[in-house]
């Protein structure tokens, strides 16, 4: 089912209780969220159940009247994720399905024949994996290791793809919708050969991808064992960080007591002071890799026009990126300095 099949087709009325009977073949939505869940996503994300399926005809009547060529997956379950993610502001959950495209469609070499087993490399270093217990908050954990990645046996491009493809998984999770999620990085032993691959170009995509163009929320960003360079590699970054998520990043150092304020030592494995054991990453590589039909399908919805792609691209504009490119070229010099 293409978007642009979905959008020639006849919608009914915002708000009309028969919504679904109109289009048999697209799945009818079910709330999974609990009670406590449905309250929290009311009071935190302006999320009313009984206007919820109006809510998100709304968002499709958008995408068919201003973007009928963009290809998208027009399903109640996808939508929702955009209306969560921005607090069901239908103007800007517009646009930040839109981003969630031009990214798509701007990288092809994150991209191109995006599936897990394309990535299963990455998954076998332990560069990215999910702990297996929830933190207080009811949020998943990504752990990301970058001391896991030999640059000389695949590019950054791969690390990205397999971030990508976890933050898929996650997301299709309503509790993870509502709840958000909390990043651990360790860069215990990156060095600055290392270090120089997360170049300007790859910098500035990541911080687009995650800021404005995928429908997460990021809640917290923990950096432990981080090395001097990466003083300097965040202090060139955050002037581009929106300032919501700037405050979002702690950085701990070699102190585990501090990371422990953030992340409980119950969910934590032994690596990082907890009591839940070694870090296993064969659970979530497991889940992942058995995802690959999922991710075929969805993706499957996506359609990449080759000539048909929005020109209404992140949301910072012209100005902003050569900002960015102009101090992101200063980057190396200065890691020099701090390394």
């Amino acid at each position: 089912m293409s978007g642009d099949s979905d959008c020639t087709r006849t919608s009914p009325s915002a708000g009309s209780p028969s919504d679904n009977e109109f289009l048999p073949d697209r799945p009818k939505y079910v709330c999974s969220l609990s009670p406590d869940l449905i309250t929290k996503a009311r009071e935190e994300l302006q999320e009313k159940p009984e206007w919820r399926l109006r809510d998100v005809q709304a968002l499709r009547d958008m995408v068919c009247k201003d973007y009928p060529s963009l290809g998208t997956c027009l399903d109640d379950a996808f939508l929702l994720r955009f209306l969560r993610a921005r607090k069901f502001d239908y103007d800007r959950a517009l646009q930040l399905l839109v981003n969630y495209h031009t990214c798509r469609r701007s990288w092809p070499e994150v991209f191109n024949n995006l599936k897990p087993s394309a990535i299963k490399p990455v998954l076998e270093s332990g560069f990215v994996t999910v702990l297996p217990r929830l933190d207080p908050e009811g949020r998943h954990v990504v752990c990301i290791r970058p001391d896991r990645w030999t640059p000389s046996n695949y590019p950054i491009t791969e690390n990205i793809r397999a971030i990508y493809l976890t933050l898929e998984k996650l997301i299709q999770s309503e509790e993870t919708q509502v709840n958000g999620i909390v990043i651990l990085a360790d860069y215990k032993g990156v060095s600055l050969s290392k270090a120089s691959h997360f170049g300007p170009f790859v910098a500035k995509k990541v911080i687009g991808i995650l800021q404005d163009g995928f429908p997460i929320r990021i809640k917290a960003v923990n950096i432990i064992n981080e090395p001097r360079i990466f003083k300097g590699i965040f202090a060139i970054i955050k002037p581009f960080l929106k300032e919501k998520i700037a405050n979002r990043f702690f950085l701990h150092g070699c102190d585990l007591n501090s990371l422990h304020q953030n992340i409980p030592p119950v969910i934590l494995p032994e690596e990082y002071g907890g009591t839940s054991g070694k870090l296993d990453i064969s659970a979530w590589n497991e889940l992942l890799l058995a995802s690959e039909d999922d991710f075929l399908h969805d993706f499957s919805q996506l359609v990449l026009p080759c000539d048909n792609s929005p020109h209404d691209m992140l949301v910072s504009g012209d100005a902003d990126e050569k900002q960015c490119d102009d101090s992101l070229r200063g980057m190396k010099p200065q890691l020099y300095y701090c390394y």
